[in-house]
Formats: C-alpha cells, sequence, structure tokens
C-alpha cells in the first residue's frame, strides 16, 4: 500500500477519501457529479458509480452485498465459488481467463480468474482541486502478467477515466483473456431500457431493448467494432451511461442477461442484471478454448500492452 498518509481534507473540487469498507481497503473518488467507491482489497473492483444529482448508482450490488474474500468459508477454494462466493455486482477486472475455468499450460485458472479476487497495491498519482487519480497495481499468481490500472476524475466531469497497462513479465509468449465484467441493475435497470450500439457492430436488434423480468438467461458475443462504444439508457427519465473502450485491445463485447429466470444457484430469482463487458477472448469456456479458436489476446515476450476505458453519464436529449 502506498497511500500518503496525512493529507490535508478536502471536501470541494475532485477529492478523494481513503476508508475501510466491509473490513477492505478502499478508496473513493468524488467531484461536483460522481462518487465512485474502488475496493482495493478485492480486485480493484468498482463498487459504486453514483451520478451525485440523480443519486443514481449505475452499478448493481448483488443481494448478499460486499463480502471480504478473506472469508473462504463455503468453500471459497472451489474454482467456481471462488469467484461467486464474493461477487458483489459492481465492475471486474477479468484477467487471465473469462468464464468457466480452464487449464492453459500447466496453470490451473479459476472462473473469472484470478486479478478479480486479489489486493492490488494503491499509489495516490494526483491530488488536486481540479483533478485526482489513483494508482492500483496487480501481478497475478499463476501466470507472469502485471496490471496498473488508474482511475482519473476531472472536476466537473460526468466521466470515469480508466487507463491500463497489462505486462507479460516473461521471456516466452503468452495468451491471455482479458475484460471488464461491468453489470447493470438496480437501481438502475428497468424493462424496456435501450442499449444503443455502433454502427458496424454485429448485434441483434432485440438486444436493444432490456426484456421484461422472467425473460430467459442468455449470453451473445458481439463483434466488429470499429468504435468501441455502447449507451444504456433509460428514455424515460432520459439518463444512462455511454461506456467506451479500446477496440483494438478489447474487440468483443460480451451482453449476458440474467433477468429473474434462473430459480437455482447461484441466482435463486434474485438477479435482474444485464452485463455488457468488453473482452479479448471468448466464449465463456475459458482460456483454452479462446486459444483454441484464434480469440485470446496474444503477448509477445516482455511486452506491455495499453488499454483505455472510459464511463460518462448522459442525460437529456442524448439520453432519449
Amino acid at each position: 500500500m502506498a497511500y500518503r498518509r496525512h493529507r490535508p481534507a478536502r471536501n470541494w473540487g475532485a477529492r478523494l477519501h481513503e476508508i475501510t469498507w466491509f473490513g477492505m481497503r478502499a478508496v473513493v473518488l468524488e467531484n461536483e457529479l460522481l462518487r465512485v467507491t474502488v475496493l482495493a482489497d478485492k480486485g480493484g473492483d468498482v463498487a459504486e458509480f453514483c451520478y451525485k444529482p440523480r443519486d443514481m448508482d449505475f452499478v448493481w450490488l448483488a443481494p448478499d452485498g460486499i463480502r471480504n474474500p478473506r472469508d473462504v468459508a463455503g468453500g471459497a477454494s472451489d474454482d467456481v465459488a471462488a469467484f461467486l462466493d464474493h461477487y458483489e455486482g459492481g465492475w471486474q477486472e477479468v484477467l487471465p481467463n473469462g468464464g468457466e475455468p480452464s487449464t492453459y499450460r500447466g496453470a490451473a485458472l479459476a472462473q473469472h480468474g484470478e486479478v478479480a479476487g486479489l489486493p492490488w497495491d494503491v499509489e495516490i498519482a494526483a491530488d488536486d482541486p481540479s483533478e485526482v487519480a489513483v494508482r492500483l497495481t496487480v501481478r497475478a499468481r499463476r501466470m507472469p502478467l502485471r496490471v496498473v490500472k488508474t482511475f482519473r476524475l476531472l472536476s466537473g466531469e460526468a466521466e470515469l477515466r480508466v487507463d491500463e497497462e497489462l505486462t507479460n513479465e516473461s521471456d516466452v509468449a503468452l495468451e491471455a483473456m482479458w475484460g471488464h465484467h461491468i453489470v447493470f441493475g438496480a437501481p438502475f435497470l428497468r424493462p424496456g431500457h435501450r442499449i444503443r450500439f455502433p454502427d458496424g457492430a454485429a448485434a441483434d436488434p432485440e438486444l436493444g431493448v432490456v426484456p421484461e423480468r422472467g425473460a430467459p438467461s442468455d449470453i451473445h458475443y458481439l463483434s466488429g467494432f470499429r468504435d468501441g462504444r455502447y449507451e444504456i439508457i433509460d428514455p424515460d427519465a432520459a439518463l444512462g451511461l455511454r461506456v467506451r473502450w479500446d477496440a483494438a485491445v478489447l474487440p468483443d463485447l460480451w451482453v449476458w442477461r440474467e433477468l429473474g429466470a434462473t430459480r437455482e444457484a447461484p441466482w435463486w430469482g434474485r438477479a435482474y442484471v444485464v452485463g455488457l463487458e468488453p473482452f479479448a477472448g471468448r466464449p465463456t469456456e475459458g482460456l483454452a478454448e479462446a486459444v483454441r479458436n484464434g480469440s485470446a489476446l496474444a503477448l509477445r515476450p516482455r511486452e506491455t500492452r495499453p488499454l483505455w476505458l472510459r464511463a460518462a453519464v448522459i442525460e437529456g436529449e442524448e439520453a432519449r
């Protein structure tokens, strides 16, 4: 941990707070419009993305709430439970395996493993009324991969900026699945919300409208993004979120819809969510399958790959 201690408190403009939340280190980035809470001790997850003028949190929190990954009761050593037992909703980094457990070149990788369950080091990168930023760093444990991720808020902007670097710290070429597990639910998501994709993305028109509760669960994989972008909007409230990313690095979008139809574990009918997840690698059958079908991200020895993402609130005519 590299927090700067004894920083002067500030409650105006862009500001940040170092807190302990459910027994975990967390950082709150805030300005006049947004409050974003990042769980440093749990994957660098975004557990809050609140648009303050409407008191609207865009990320979903699961019914069981936020759980500390140090609590390993209930079989968390299992390859599936390791993720699901501590899944709070929100927004996770997924690396180097997406979806089902998989074995890659002798490395056993859990569901969505492994950085989403690890504590990240934190450094304050900017702390000024005009701009705040925190830099998170983690190394995977079963593959020689290092991620550096910077969250940034500027004063007066309703946009979170995320800039990353993924480094292969070995002298051998590697493949990986890399993605951002962004899930929308209550209080924002409702039937009839619109999802807009850019021209050129291979999208089924039925994916453009959020179905009623109880519709069948499904997952789709969209490709053909020249412009990595989508918007999810509430046309009645004229409010939404626009997510943009570097589609040259994450060329696919996973669209996961769990709409309350699953009455068994792990959802028990309690999840009404839509995941819109930029990814390198598909489908959700794990890294070995993504390597086989040629969709995994390839990293040369010692290569560093940059990535950027942006998440901005839109309202008014833009969100109708």
